[in-house]
């Protein structure tokens, strides 16, 4: 049977450089992106609020450009919309973003 021989190793000599399980995840720890908070923002007028959201949504839409099947990028910029009581916004976002992705379940949760 050839099955029962594909299983079987071939070459049963150590490997030149040994990796141990710790090395590999302190390598990966290394390799993470770094979360950065954004600095508060302090806003004095009108003028400077709108200023403000809209460099916002210049950065989620740019976001969005580039990965557009990362749902959470969807979700951030519905929530931000949402949290500015823009609604419309919020929904419109929402539904973008179905196009993209309509078997998200998490989607579907966060839009109803």
């Amino acid at each position: 049977m050839s099955n029962s021989r594909s299983g079987q190793v071939k070459n049963r000599a150590p490997a030149p450089i040994q990796i141990s399980a710790e090395q590999i995840l302190r390598e990966a720890a290394e390799r993470q992106e770094q979360h950065v908070l954004e600095p508060i923002v302090k806003i004095h007028d009108a003028e400077e609020y709108q200023s403000h959201l809209r460099d916002r949504r210049q950065n989620y839409e740019t976001n969005i450009r580039y990965r557009r099947e990362h749902m959470s990028n969807w979700v951030k910029y519905a929530r931000f919309e949402e949290d500015n009581k823009e609604f419309e916004r919020s929904r419109s976002i929402y539904e973008r973003a179905l196009e993209v992705d309509h078997r998200s379940s998490e989607l579907w949760l966060r839009y109803a």
